[in-house]
């Protein structure tokens, strides 16, 4: 597992500053909205579309273990979702980027591609793998609350809820890379502990990946990873948590995201009812920015932030 978590590191270490000259060449640039925080103006025309240079790799990787791993059809269904939601951020940046269009893809139009995604995996989960639980098992106990036909709602709303939380919260400099690290490490701990080995495997491969596209997306970042990657990386880690029979864990290990998705829900919820804003711009992070603290320092307190409840999260699936 370590020489193929190295191997999916080099590769992305090593494609990502051969892309960002082509994506350059190609004016893949960054569009900043002018409403943001005016700090981020400067980010205009970074290379965008980043996800790609380590979903490659992951890709790759984790098909050529299918022909290693006892329980392939485990890791058959993390590169459908990998692939599937990759391809739906694709498109949306495409329309985005390259057409020129600041729209992309309508929200009626994400959400069905995502649908139909959940649904493949819904089908060869109930199918193919016989010890994934129809329910929720609440963590650290045996507690399980059935789902029976409702378990194919809890997959849609699980993925595409939390493929969007990632999306929201990739919003300033190794973000949502530092954090995905995190709780893709955090369930990694607990597969291990687990015995699950095919998961364990494609976490290592992703884990190495996202490290190697850290190195250039860090602060200052020199590659962003657009729609392409972050939707990809949270119908993943959604998917990760339901194969683990640890969905509710996801609350606690993905607490950022959690937390920075409520922010945009609270945020629309008063302006509406009230005519009242309650942060000064969601998602959370922006408001942070707005009251003084610097880039840098917000990412450095999220993930320290993540890091902890990951380490709460691994303790918990470890009951």
């Amino acid at each position: 597992m370590f020489i193929i978590g190295l191997a999916a590191f080099l590769l992305t270490a090593v494609l990502v500053p051969m892309a960002i000259p082509v994506l350059k060449r190609m004016k893949f640039g960054q569009s900043i909205r002018k409403e943001g925080p005016q700090s981020h103006q400067v980010k205009t025309g970074t290379p965008t579309m980043g996800g790609l240079t380590y979903l490659i790799p992951v890709i790759l990787f984790a098909l050529a273990s299918l022909f290693f791993v006892d329980d392939s059809y485990k890791m058959l269904v993390l590169v459908i979702v990998t692939v599937g939601f990759g391809l739906i951020g694709f498109i949306d940046d495409y329309i985005i980027v390259v057409k020129k269009d600041n729209t992309g893809l309508t929200s009626k139009q994400k959400f069905l591609a995502q649908i139909a995604v959940s649904v493949i995996v819904y089908f060869i989960m109930t199918n193919a793998i016989p010890d994934i639980v129809t329910g929720l098992i609440v963590p650290g106990t045996d507690f399980e609350i059935p789902l029976g036909f409702l378990f194919i709602v809890w997959i849609v709303f699980w993925q595409v809820g939390f493929s969007n939380a990632v999306n929201l919260t990739d919003g300033l400099d190794g973000l949502a890379t530092g954090l995905a690290i995190i709780a893709f490490g955090s369930f990694l701990g607990i597969a291990l502990i687990r015995g699950e080995l095919e998961t364990a495997v494609f976490l290592v491969i992703i884990i190495g990946a996202l490290l190697g596209f850290l190195v250039y997306n860090k602060y200052p970042a020199k590659l962003f990873m657009g729609d392409t990657g972050s939707l990809a990386l949270g119908g993943t880690l959604a998917t990760v948590s339901i194969m683990l029979n640890e969905s509710l864990l996801l609350l606690i290990i993905g607490i950022v995201f959690v937390i920075e998705t409520a922010s945009v829900m609270l945020q629309v919820a008063s302006y509406k009812l009230t005519g009242r804003r309650i942060f000064k711009m969601t998602p959370i992070h922006h408001h942070f920015e707005l009251v003084g603290w610097g880039e840098w320092k917000i990412v450095a307190v999220f993930w320290m932030t993540g890091a902890l409840f990951g380490v709460i999260g691994v303790m918990l699936g470890a009951m």
